[in-house]
């Protein structure tokens, strides 16, 4: 499979759910689709590049998210027109493992195994949290945090609890 690139505009949905977001035209998604590659890095204006997914819209359309980071860092208002490049997403995770949560999982192989058993989504949920921190020491203790929750929790994330354990910054079986 190889790379697409269109023109499209920045929109933002009038949802609490959703926010900034751009359209792909239906005969680039169709073709990603069919590849079956949902998971795309995506490159913005030349300047922005960041692994995504193609999110259906509800009807036959799909469109890629932007959060408020991205939209500053392009400094893309909504209406304004994105010059937009996809390509298959090749990585084993679908967003960049953080090297403090990777040493955190190589050494403790129980939370490894059950890191493992998630689904593809959960584990991108819990690098996107481990990858946030700007501090490694906080990535470090973020990733010591949701490990020892998978392991109360017995492979499961229960991300109430999870964020109550962040804010008390304690191993949740204390």
């Amino acid at each position: 499979m190889s790379e697409r690139t269109f023109k499209t505009r920045l929109n933002r949905f009038d949802s609490d759910l959703w926010g900034h977001h751009f359209m792909v035209p239906m005969d680039v998604s169709a073709y990603f689709i069919k590849g079956k590659h949902k998971r795309l890095i995506c490159k913005i204006n030349g300047v922005l590049e960041f692994q995504c997914a193609l999110m259906p819209d509800g009807g036959d359309r799909y469109f890629v998210n932007l959060n408020k980071t991205r939209c500053k860092k392009l400094k893309a208002e909504i209406g304004d027109e994105l010059s937009v490049s996809l390509k298959p997403d090749a990585s084993k995770y679908g967003l960049p493992m953080p090297e403090e949560f990777k040493a955190v999982l190589d050494s403790d192989s129980e939370g490894d195994r059950l890191f493992h058993a998630l689904t593809p989504g959960k584990q991108r949920n819990l690098l996107y949290i481990a990858g946030q921190p700007k501090s490694s020491e906080i990535r470090i203790r973020k990733s010591l945090i949701m490990v020892e929750h998978l392991k109360q929790h017995h492979g499961k994330i229960d991300f109430k609890q999870l964020n109550e354990d962040f804010k008390m910054g304690r191993d949740p079986g204390v």
